[in-house]
C-alpha cells in the first residue's frame, strides 16, 4: 500500500509526542481528524499499538499479542516437539536451535518455536509491521510467565535479501520462510490480518530468490511453509513435506561439505 494511505494517530493527549515521534520514524505523516481519514491508521492507544482499517466493512483492529488469544492457546496447545512446525525445524530431544525468520509478520511461528527452546530472530521488512511486532515484543516482556521466552526472541527490521546478502557472524542453524501467497480467490476465505497486512506489504514477489539465497546461511535446513495446496517455490525439489488441514512445510536440507 502507498503510504499516503496510512498515518499515525492516537487516542489519548498525552500519547500525542509519542505518535510524533512514531510517525518520523516511519516516514507517515500525523493524522489530523479534521482531514478524511486514510484507509489505514496506525494507531497508538494506552494499551497497544494498533492498525485500524477506516474504509466501509472495516473489521477490528489488528495488533501483535503474545500474551493472550489465539496464540497464547496456540502455545499452551503446542507443548510437544512433535508438533509440525517442531518437525520441519528439526527439534529432538532437549536440543536447541537458533532460527531465523525471514518473514515474521505477526510472529506466531516464532513465538511458538522460542516457547519450544529455539533461539529466533524474526526479519520483518515493512516497518509498520515491524512497528506493531516491537510494540508486541515489549508488553510480553512485562510479563513475568513468558519471561524465558520473550529472551529467547528478537527483531531485526529490514529487507530479508540484504541481511542474507550481508550475514556476518555465526550462521543459524535453520531458516523458516512463510512468504505471502498471491490469493485469487474471494477476499472473505483469508484471515483479517492476512488481508490488512497484504494491505501494507504486497505479495512476496522475491520468495524464489529469498530461498535460493536461504539455502547458501542455513546450516542445517530451510522450511518453508505454504498453502497446503500451493505449488513448491522454483529451485530445488524440497527433501520432505510436512503436511497440515490448511498448510504444510517443506523442508529443504543443507547437504554436509565433503
Amino acid at each position: 500500500m502507498h503510504r499516503e494511505k496510512v498515518a499515525v494517530s492516537h487516542t489519548a493527549p498525552e500519547l500525542a509526542d509519542k505518535a510524533r515521534v512514531l510517525a518520523a520514524q516511519l516516514g507517515l505523516p500525523l493524522y489530523n481528524p479534521e482531514d478524511p481519514p486514510p484507509a489505514l491508521l496506525l494507531t497508538l492507544t494506552p494499551e497497544r499499538l494498533e492498525l485500524r482499517q477506516t474504509t466501509k466493512g472495516a473489521e477490528g483492529p489488528l495488533f501483535v499479542d503474545f500474551l493472550g488469544g489465539p496464540i497464547e492457546y496456540r502455545r499452551r496447545q503446542t507443548t510437544s516437539r512433535k508438533e509440525s512446525i517442531a518437525r520441519a525445524v528439526g527439534l529432538k530431544g532437549g536440543t536447541s536451535l537458533v532460527v531465523l525468520d525471514l518473514t515474521a509478520g505477526l510472529g506466531r511461528d516464532s513465538f511458538i518455536l522460542a516457547s519450544l527452546g529455539c533461539t529466533v530472530r524474526m526479519v520483518e521488512r515493512s516497518p509498520m509491521v515491524a512497528a506493531l511486532l516491537a510494540d508486541g515484543i515489549e508488553r510480553a516482556r512485562q510479563e513475568p510467565a513468558l519471561a524465558g521466552i520473550m529472551a529467547r526472541l528478537s527483531l531485526i527490521p529490514g529487507e530479508s535479501m540484504e541481511i542474507l546478502r550481508t550475514w556476518q557472524g555465526e550462521h543459524p542453524e535453520v531458516i523458516c520462510l512463510d512468504p505471502m501467497y498471491p490469493h485469487r480467490g474471494k477476499s472473505a476465505m483469508v484471515k483479517k490480518e492476512m488481508r490488512l497486512i497484504r494491505l501494507l506489504v504486497g505479495d512476496d514477489e522475491d520468495s524464489d530468490g529469498l530461498l535460493a539465497a536461504a539455502l547458501t546461511v542455513a546450516t542445517r535446513r530451510v522450511v518453508v511453509k505454504r498453502p497446503r495446496l500451493a505449488p513448491a517455490l522454483a529451485g530445488p525439489a524440497p527433501n520432505f513435506t510436512i503436511g497440515g488441514k490448511n498448510s504444510r512445510f517443506d523442508v529443504y536440507l543443507i547437504a554436509p561439505l565433503a
